[in-house]
């Protein structure tokens, strides 16, 4: 099941708050080579190339369908790639910025990605991340919660997908270990408000909701939806509702 921007984008008003507090905490080093790891459409990629005018960034996204919308953004300092996080670590590149919105809680093993990541910095290379606290987000442990339990546990062939993201202090502690100084760590809360149910199954339809539907047959996705939507009303039985989304920010530059 491909991304659908178009649904990803219903909130965009919500996505963007996040990515202008963290872009805020990069400093203006002129001629940068900068990567946004997970750049999605593209949009906020520009954004940084705008603002950052002498930087030369490239966008990477392993999604086709969320990259097609960037084609008209692509400028002097601005181009994108089709390609992973894991292939981009796997190159011989290093960057004097590293920047990555509300995607590297796709990837697996923090412990050993952030090092990674780190590695790939120049000398006083900055790390710029923000991500999704699935731990602490009430639709990710209702999405969790349910693929531990059948019959949906077996429709999806064992499969679920417990967060990969840590504690603040894991990443406080990883970034310290791998020389980073000038950390700025903070945890913050997006609130989603929500007149209706749907709106929160909506809000997280077009993301953490995509691998579970993947894994299913048409008529046990109906039936998951069904139940996922209950579980939610259940959650939050006063409308309209306040969704607490907590996000994670992260900077810092290397020694």
């Amino acid at each position: 099941m491909p991304w659908n921007p178009d649904v990803y984008n219903q909130f965009k008003n919500i996505r963007f708050k996040p990515f202008f507090d963290l872009s805020d905490l990069i400093q203006n080093k002129g001629n940068m080579k900068a990567i946004d790891l997970g750049c999605g459409t593209g949009e906020q990629t520009a954004i940084l190339a705008e603002r950052f005018e002498q930087a030369h960034f490239i966008g990477i996204d392993s999604s086709a369908e969320m990259l097609e919308k960037s084609k008209t953004l692509e400028a002097e300092n601005l181009h994108f790639r089709q390609a992973t996080t894991e292939e981009i670590l796997d190159s011989n590149e290093n960057w004097d910025l590293i920047f990555s919105n509300a995607a590297l809680q796709w990837s697996d093993d923090h412990e050993t990605l952030f090092p990674k990541l780190i590695s790939k910095l120049n000398k006083s290379g900055q790390l710029a991340i923000q991500m999704p606290y699935q731990p602490g987000n009430i639709l990710n442990k209702i999405l969790l919660e349910m693929g531990n339990e059948e019959p949906f546990k077996t429709q999806l062939n064992h499969w679920n997908r417990a967060s990969t993201v840590l504690t603040l202090d894991e990443y406080a502690q990883i970034l310290f270990d791998n020389d980073i100084e000038d950390i700025n760590i903070s945890q913050k809360v997006y609130p989603v408000i929500a007149e209706d149910h749907e709106t929160l199954f909506n809000f997280i339809s077009g993301s953490a909701l995509i691998p579970y539907l993947e894994r299913l047959s048409e008529e046990n996705q109906q039936t998951f939806i069904a139940e996922f939507k209950k579980r939610i009303a259940i959650n939050f039985p006063k409308l309209p509702a306040i969704y607490s989304f907590k996000r994670i920010l992260m900077y810092g530059r290397k020694k």
